[in-house]
C-alpha cells in the first residue's frame, strides 16, 4: 500500500519523461529523413507510416467511432499537429538539432497568452516576466548564431518556421488535455498520424520530392517513435495537469543534445546553453505561478 502511493503520482511524470525521449530521438532521425528526401516527403512518411502501425491496434480495440466532439478535436489536433510537424521539420533541415528543441521552449510562454485571448485568463506579473526571459533567451541563441556568422539565408528560413511550429505548439496545449480526457492513448495516436498525413498529402502535386531509399530506415523508426510518443504523454495528460507536464519538456533539450552530437557532430555553443537556461528559468517562474494560483483557490 505504501509503495503505491509513492509511486502512483510520479508515474505521469515517468511517462512524460519517456514519452518526450522518444519524440527526441524520432526528431533526430526525421533531421536524417528530411536532409535525404525533402522536409514535406519526409514528414508525410511519417505520418502515414504511423497511422499504418497503430490503427490495426484501434480497429482491433475500439468499441464504437468516436462522438462529434471527439472527432473535432482529433481533427484539430491533427490539423494543428500536421502543419506544426511540417515548419518544425524544415526548421531541422537548417538549425542545429540543439537549437532548434532550445527555441521551441518558447511554446509554453505563448501558451500564456494564447490562454489569455481563448479562455479569458488573467495574465500575471509573474507571466510577463517569464516571457520577457524567454524572448532574452532566444535573443541570446539567435546573437550566438550572428555573432560567429552563422546566421545566414538558412538560418533565417530556420527561425521563421520554427516560429510558426512554436505558434502551433503553443496551441497544441491547450487542445491536447481536453484530447485525452475524452479518448484512450491508441485512439489518440491514430488520429494524430492519420489527419496528420491525409492533410498533408494535399499539397503533395506541388510540394513532392523523389523518395531517397536510404531515407525509409530513419522514416519508419521516426513513424514508429512518433507513435510511442504520442500513446505515451496521451497517457500522462490524462492523469497529471498539463501546467504539471509542461516542465518535462525541456528534457528534450538534454536528449537534442546527446542526438545531435551522435547523428550530426553538431557542437552545443555557449549561447545555446545560455539561452536555453533563460528559456527554461522563464518558463518555471511561469509554471510556479499557475501552482501557487490552484492553491489559493483550493
Amino acid at each position: 500500500m505504501n509503495r503505491s502511493a509513492l509511486s502512483s503520482p510520479l508515474l505521469p511524470f515517468a511517462a512524460a519523461l519517456l514519452g518526450v525521449g522518444f519524440l527526441s530521438m524520432m526528431d533526430a532521425f526525421m533531421k536524417e529523413a528530411a536532409l535525404t528526401t525533402g522536409a514535406y516527403t519526409a514528414t508525410v512518411l511519417r505520418s502515414l507510416i504511423g497511422a499504418a502501425i497503430i490503427a490495426p491496434f484501434w480497429f482491433w480495440k475500439r468499441s464504437g467511432w468516436p462522438d462529434q466532439s471527439t472527432l473535432k478535436l482529433h481533427l484539430e489536433r491533427g490539423i494543428i499537429s500536421a502543419f506544426m510537424a511540417l515548419s518544425f521539420f524544415f526548421a531541422l533541415t537548417k538549425l542545429p538539432l540543439a537549437e532548434a528543441i532550445a527555441l521551441s521552449f518558447i511554446a509554453p510562454l505563448i501558451a500564456l497568452y494564447l490562454a489569455r485571448i481563448l479562455l479569458g485568463e488573467v495574465i500575471q506579473p509573474q507571466a510577463i516576466i517569464a516571457s520577457l526571459l524567454g524572448l532574452a533567451g532566444t535573443l541570446v541563441i539567435v546573437s550566438g548564431k550572428i555573432g560567429t556568422g552563422g546566421f545566414d539565408d538558412d538560418a533565417a528560413l530556420g527561425l521563421g518556421a520554427l516560429t510558426i511550429s512554436a505558434l502551433l505548439y503553443a496551441y497544441n496545449f491547450i487542445v491536447i488535455r481536453k484530447q485525452s480526457q475524452v479518448a484512450g492513448p491508441v485512439e489518440i495516436a491514430t488520429f494524430h498520424s492519420g489527419v496528420g498525413g491525409v492533410v498533408l498529402l494535399l499539397p503533395a502535386p506541388f510540394l513532392a520530392t523523389p523518395i531517397e531509399t536510404q531515407a525509409l530506415f530513419p522514416l519508419a523508426a521516426a513513424a514508429a517513435l512518433t507513435v510511442l510518443g504520442a500513446m505515451t504523454l496521451a497517457w500522462a495528460y490524462a492523469r497529471a495537469e498539463a501546467q504539471a507536464l509542461v516542465p518535462i519538456e525541456y528534457s528534450g533539450f538534454l536528449w537534442a543534445s546527446v542526438l545531435g552530437w551522435l547523428f550530426f557532430r553538431e557542437a552545443v555553443t555557449v549561447p545555446t546553453l545560455a539561452g536555453t537556461a533563460l528559456i527554461v528559468t522563464g518558463c518555471w517562474l511561469a509554471t510556479r505561478k499557475s501552482k501557487r494560483g490552484q492553491t489559493e483557490v483550493a
